[in-house]
């Protein structure tokens, strides 16, 4: 390979944003769910308010995931969705991550 060729490895198709342990887990704790409380995503994930907060904006930035605030009763919430470009990527991701794990992308021993 020169180096100026696409490479065919699995790693490639790997999203940069995932590689985050936290946003990974945020991802796939929101891929099986329509949308879910802020708070029952950080017990999920066991992080942190400002952790979370910090790896949702980094993921709303890019488009996967949406942000919704409201009320319930008196109480401010807020809600985290993924976005369908999320959902795309996150099965990408795995994708990616099954065929590296399966040993795809790798040349036989001779």
């Amino acid at each position: 390979m020169t180096g100026k060729e696409p490479g065919t490895h699995p790693r490639h198709a790997l999203a940069p944003l995932l590689t985050s342990p936290v946003r990974l887990s945020v991802v796939a704790a929101l891929s099986p769910l329509e949308k879910a409380e802020f708070s029952f995503v950080r017990d999920l994930v066991e992080v942190s308010d400002s952790v979370l907060s910090k790896q949702v904006a980094a993921l709303e930035e890019a488009g996967w995931i949406t942000v919704q605030k409201g009320r319930v009763e008196r109480r401010p919430r807020t809600w985290l969705s993924l976005t369908k470009e999320g959902r795309a990527a996150y099965r990408q991701h795995l994708d990616a991550l099954r065929a590296i794990a399966g040993g795809q992308g790798l040349d036989s021993p001779a």
